[in-house]
Formats: C-alpha cells, sequence, structure tokens
C-alpha cells in the first residue's frame, strides 16, 4: 500500500483511542462461558448437566449441525487475528505494541475468544455431536487458514470486517430465536450474547470505515466497490474434516435453508453498509469513483433478484451424512 495511505492511519492513532477502544468491554464486565455452564464444584454439577441434555434432545440435528459451524468459525480465531495483523499500517509490530490499532486487535480477540470457548463446552456436554470429528475440522480450518482477498490493504480488511461483524450479528441471532423455538431458553441466551458481543464490534469496525469515507473518499469507495466484486468469503470457506470437501458449502445450505444466514442476509447486509456509510451521497469522487458507487449501491437488488432466481429453479436438495452429528443424514 503507498505510503501516504499507510500515514493515513498513523494520523488517526488518537482518532481510533477515542472512537474505536470505547467499544471494548472492561474484561471485568464481560460475560465468561463459565456464567452459563454447569458448575463443575457443585453438588449438583451432573444433574445441571443431565438437564442441559435433556433440552438438547428437543433440538434436530440440523440445528446442530449449525451450530458447529458456528463454533468452527468462531474456534478459527487465530487465524483472523493473524489477518488483521498482516494489513499495513495498523498491525501489531512487536506482539504487545501499545498502539490503539495493535490495542484493538488484540483485545477484539479477546473479547472473541468466548465465543468459541462456550459454544465448544455446551456442545461437548450436550452429547448431541460427535466432538472429536469437530475438533478435526477445527484443527484442519485453522491449519488452512484464509484468503478475505484483503491484500494487505486496511482499506479493504475493515470493510472486510465491518460485514463480516455483521453477517455474524444476524445469524448468531437467528440461531438464538431458532433454540427458543425448540424450547432450549438457556442456549438461546448463548446465541443472543454471542450476537451482542458481534453487533457491537460491528459498529467499532463500521466507524473505521465510516471515517476513511469522511477523510478519503475516493481510495474507501474503490477498495468498497473492489471487495464486493471479489464477494465476501465467509471467514470458514477453507472448512474440512477429512471426509466431505465441500463441507462449507453443506453447512451454508443448512444455515440458508434453517433462516440462520442466506443470500437475502448477504443483501441485507450490503444494503445496511451502504446506508450506514451514506455512500450514496458521495460527491467529489473521480470518474472511477463514480462508477464503483454506482455499483455497490445497486448491488443489493441485484443480489435479491438472483437469489430469487435461484430459489425459482431449486429442486428438493438432496440429504448429506455430517460427521459432526455421528454421521447422520441431514437434509440440505
Amino acid at each position: 500500500m503507498p505510503l501516504e495511505k499507510i500515514e493515513i492511519f498513523n494520523s488517526l492513532e488518537n482518532w481510533a483511542s477515542d472512537n474505536i477502544l470505547v467499544h471494548l468491554k472492561p474484561i471485568e464486565k464481560c460475560w465468561q462461558p463459565q456464567d452459563f455452564l454447569p458448575e463443575p464444584n457443585s453438588d449438583a454439577f451432573y444433574e445441571q448437566i443431565k438437564e442441559m441434555q435433556e433440552r438438547a434432545k428437543e433440538v434436530p440435528d440440523d440445528y446442530f449441525v449449525v451450530l458447529v459451524g458456528h463454533m468452527v468459525t468462531e474456534e478459527a480465531l487465530p487465524t483472523y487475528q493473524t489477518m488483521l495483523n498482516t494489513m499495513d499500517g495498523v498491525r501489531d509490530e512487536t506482539g504487545a505494541s501499545p498502539t490503539s490499532w495493535a490495542t484493538w486487535t488484540r483485545a477484539w480477540t479477546a473479547e472473541e475468544n468466548r465465543h468459541g470457548d462456550l459454544l465448544n463446552k455446551y456442545l461437548y456436554l450436550s452429547g448431541r455431536v460427535d466432538m472429536r470429528a469437530v475438533e478435526k475440522t477445527i484443527q484442519y480450518l485453522i491449519g488452512s487458514g484464509m484468503d478475505p482477498k484483503a491484500e494487505n490493504n486496511p482499506y479493504l480488511g475493515y470493510i472486510y470486517t465491518s460485514f463480516q461483524e455483521r453477517a455474524t450479528f444476524i445469524s448468531h441471532g437467528n440461531a438464538a430465536r431458532l433454540a427458543k423455538q425448540h424450547g432450549d431458553l438457556k442456549l438461546a441466551q448463548i446465541c443472543g450474547l454471542i450476537a451482542a458481543d458481534e453487533k457491537r464490534h460491528e459498529t467499532a469496525y463500521s466507524k473505521i470505515v465510516q471515517k476513511l469515507f469522511e477523510i478519503d473518499p475516493d481510495t474507501t469507495i474503490l477498495a468498497f466497490a473492489d471487495m464486493m466484486r471479489k464477494k465476501i468469503s465467509m471467514p470458514a470457506h477453507l472448512m474440512y474434516d477429512d471426509r466431505d470437501y465441500n463441507l462449507f458449502d453443506h453447512f451454508a445450505a443448512i444455515a440458508a435453508r434453517l433462516g440462520v444466514y442466506s443470500a437475502r442476509d448477504y443483501a441485507d447486509v450490503m444494503e445496511h453498509l451502504v446506508g450506514y456509510w451514506q455512500v450514496e451521497k458521495l460527491t467529489g469522487l473521480s470518474s472511477e469513483g463514480r462508477k464503483a458507487q454506482e455499483y455497490v449501491c445497486g448491488l443489493p437488488q441485484r443480489i435479491r433478484i438472483i437469489d430469487e432466481r435461484a430459489r425459482e429453479k431449486a429442486k428438493q436438495a438432496p440429504s448429506v451424512s455430517f460427521s459432526w452429528v455421528y454421521d447422520r443424514e441431514v437434509n440440505l
């Protein structure tokens, strides 16, 4: 990335301290996974596990496939911190850098780390999933990494994270809604708490891009269009369990069928960001910038049209066996 663009982030150091770090919660005020799990030193520990497993019996396999997919995605957190630390001008140069950008990345990672921990322990205690198959999937995913196509560019990277945090806020929120419908109120609470964290993190990342639109609109709109032309790939798109080479696609198909996250949600996220960043109101752009502006403003509707056509053509989908649920068949 050109040096003058890197200097923009250096100049925003104090701004980030005042406007981004405020979206972190003090650790003593954060929930921890143990707050929502059976207490190991309690005489009622085994009874609490039994109650958890009784509730989980009422939840269908397809929901657990989605929940495992969410947990595996959250557990690949080392990859996401690594990705953020590839970005020019904002990376953590020493591993303990005191800059606002580095402080945010480490603290964001620490807050997100609770999500995978909680879902992992819940799934283990539920007795509903093959944890060894799940653990292999996590190891494969972390080993495979991810390619968000951000090219070490923080303009691209923060647009990606803004989109992703919004998407995970929606998907965990919908998972909470379904858990409630299936009668597991504790699981609904867990998914809802994770969704609330994602929403808070979305606000921070979106504010960074909003600031970039304010001070460097042409570069930012070109970056926005670039990311959307590449298509936002989900963080776990390289998911694998040693058997299913299309594991992510199968998980995503079930998430879409259940209404957890679909192409329509993708379009909604896009439309939300266009509105939040007031992309339609940008002025003074170059000719390339105006073309990018027109492209991103029209994209949500195009995505919806393509999605509707795909739904109309769709036939009865087959079922696939998932290692995560002991090789049981689940409809796509």
